[in-house]
């Protein structure tokens, strides 16, 4: 890039050209980006239509959805004062970094994880800090500690992407309590998991929860999520946010998800299942190690080289996820959790990839 007729960039921007990228060619069997397996009854969608088709199409969304944040922070257990509500949770996440990062601060951003964490506190110049895993890629709650007494953000996916690790629940309320960071935890995967720190927010000023519909709601199309904090801290996170930033498609959807939450969510229990039935079999190819998860994905590792095993899956119709590139993690592949003939379809394209590939 030409620095000097493109000279309006941040610094730092040229080395960040392209930002997140995902290579995805089309397989029948789609295993490599964390999704629902089931998508939404075909009468719920019609739900949705028929709330959307009598309001004005014409005119911007409510400037402030009052209604519809008190129906989100109610299914979530949280207070509407604390809750934000975004065009995915990764709109969140950027009005969190956006106002609290800059050059000159600190973020700890444990590795490996979700790659968007490290991009967006590279595009705002904060230096990065990236302790707090131990050998097993589990938290390490004295390492965080550490890390986080000159840090202004500490952020922690858990369970953790592609991990699938969580941090125990008293380490984390030991560590915002004693810690000056604001502690932004996201928790993509609750519904799988099941433990969440939001009853912390009521009390911790320094202390964010992120959470999506993408997930266990299967509203990954439709982007949404939200944020809560402690009710003093929210006004000045929403001052990062930008206005109408929910169109009426996605809050008639998100409204229909909570109405119907007992039906989405009717899937969790077997994504949970099928999770540890896999895990079984994958630990009995031998030099395979299976990586514990709390979430709707398995991190594996095998004694095969992973670019090739993803390709030779590939030619089978079977897509999962190389995260060979990431930090620490340059044996390793993750793979979704589907429907069972899904996961099947996987396991047989493993066991064809092990003998092909050298």
């Amino acid at each position: 890039m030409d620095n000097t007729t493109l000279k309006y960039f941040k610094t730092q921007l040229p080395g960040l050209a392209g930002g997140y990228s995902l290579d995805v060619p089309d397989c029948e069997i789609k295993l490599n980006q964390n999704e629902n397996a089931w998508d939404w009854p075909a009468t719920l969608k019609q739900e949705v239509f028929e709330r959307v088709r009598d309001l004005p199409w014409n005119r911007y969304p409510p400037f402030q959805p009052d209604a519809f944040v008190a129906k989100v922070a109610s299914h979530i257990g949280a207070d509407a004062e604390q809750v934000l509500v975004g065009n995915g949770s990764n709109e969140l996440l950027y009005a969190i970094f956006v106002s609290t990062l800059e050059r000159g601060r600190k973020v700890v951003i444990p590795q490996p994880t979700f790659t968007v964490y490290k991009l967006l506190a590279n595009l705002l110049g904060a230096d990065i800090a990236v302790e707090g895993l131990d050998e097993e890629l589990q938290f390490d709650a004295e390492a965080l500690e550490t890390a986080s007494q000159d840090a202004s953000v500490v952020v922690l996916a858990t369970p953790n992407n592609p991990t699938g690790s969580v941090i125990d629940p008293t380490d984390l309320e030991h560590l915002v309590n004693t810690s000056g960071a604001l502690w932004v935890i996201d928790e993509a995967y609750f519904e799988f998991h099941g433990e969440t720190a939001i009853e912390l927010t009521r009390n911790c000023r320094n202390l964010v929860v992120l959470r999506t519909f993408s997930k266990a709601l299967a509203t990954a199309g439709l982007r949404f999520g939200c944020m809560v904090a402690h009710p003093e801290a929210r006004p000045i996170f929403s001052a990062a946010k930008l206005p109408y930033n929910l169109n009426i498609f996605t809050m008639a959807a998100v409204e229909t998800a909570i109405d119907n939450a007992v039906t989405l969510k009717s899937r969790v229990d077997e994504i949970k299942r099928e999770r540890e039935r896999v895990a079984r079999r994958l630990r009995e190819y031998k030099g395979c190690k299976v990586y514990p998860s709390r979430a709707n994905f398995i991190l594996f590792e095998t004694n095969r080289d992973p670019r090739e095993l993803w390709k030779a899956m590939v030619s089978r119709g079977v897509l999962v996820r190389d995260v060979s590139n990431y930090p620490r993690l340059a044996k390793a592949l993750r793979v979704s959790i589907g429907r069972p003939e899904e996961n099947d379809a996987f396991l047989k394209a493993l066991e064809y990839a092990i003998t092909v590939v050298a």
